[in-house]
């Protein structure tokens, strides 16, 4: 079968082609690619100061950045990569 042929017939996962996986004889949904989000998070300072850290941890594993340390360290590490350095 060609790989247009198994790219069709896999379809997506995450919104890539799930081609890999099939070739591997993976087929459960726990394997792990990163992809970068559409949009750029619009959040102000204030609303990282106010963030639960479960939507901290959310955002930056979205991102692909490290989730570790205190909801303070997180806050301001978001803060840092998110906002522009005149926003903080």
């Amino acid at each position: 079968m060609s790989m247009a042929k198994k790219a069709a017939s896999g379809g997506t996962k995450n919104g890539m082609v799930v081609v890999a996986d099939q070739q591997q004889g993976h087929k459960n949904c726990s394997s792990y690619a990163f992809q970068m989000p559409l949009h750029y998070p619009r959040y102000k300072k204030a609303d990282y100061e106010t963030m639960p850290e479960w939507h901290v941890d959310c955002l930056l594993r979205e991102y692909g950045l490290p989730v570790s340390g205190d909801l303070e360290s997180k806050r301001k590490f978001a803060m840092g990569a998110f906002l522009w350095p005149d926003q903080y």
